[in-house]
């Protein structure tokens, strides 16, 4: 008798990060509180960052992050998690950048990675004196 195998087909239901990945750690003890759930500003410093990299990167240069205009958290993040920033941007203005971060954390015993939390982020250029500048165009 043959035993026929059905293949599963790839879900494409299945949530995926979006953006590109901008900064990944590690949650540690240092950054929970007593229950063994990491606090939401350290997640927030992350995001920060992750956000930077890519603003950075945009501005040829110093960044400073004027807002957060958005934040959702999703679900809590345990010690011991890889955390993962993903990175988009949203928009460009003349000297101001708008950024999503979306962040992923996936531990030991976690089959896939799952969406945490995500936060809209501005940035705005900014020169050697601290003033606004415009972001470059590329061409």
């Amino acid at each position: 008798m043959n035993d026929i195998v059905e293949i599963e087909e790839e879900n494409d239901d299945v949530p995926t990060p979006v953006g590109e990945l901008s900064l990944q750690t590690i949650a540690m003890p240092a950054d929970s509180n007593a229950d063994g759930d990491i606090f939401g500003g350290w997640l927030v410093s992350q995001m920060d960052l992750a956000g930077a990299v890519m603003a950075n990167r945009l501005a040829r240069g110093r960044v400073a992050t004027v807002a957060i205009d958005s934040m959702v958290f999703l679900r809590p993040v345990a010690v011991g998690s890889v955390v993962s920033c993903y990175a988009t941007v949203k928009d460009i203005g003349r000297s101001s950048m708008t950024i999503i971060v979306e962040v992923w954390a996936q531990h030991h015993h976690d089959v896939e990675p799952r969406k945490v939390t995500e936060g809209q982020f501005t940035f705005v250029a900014i020169d050697e004196n601290r003033r606004t500048r415009p972001v470059p165009r590329t061409s």
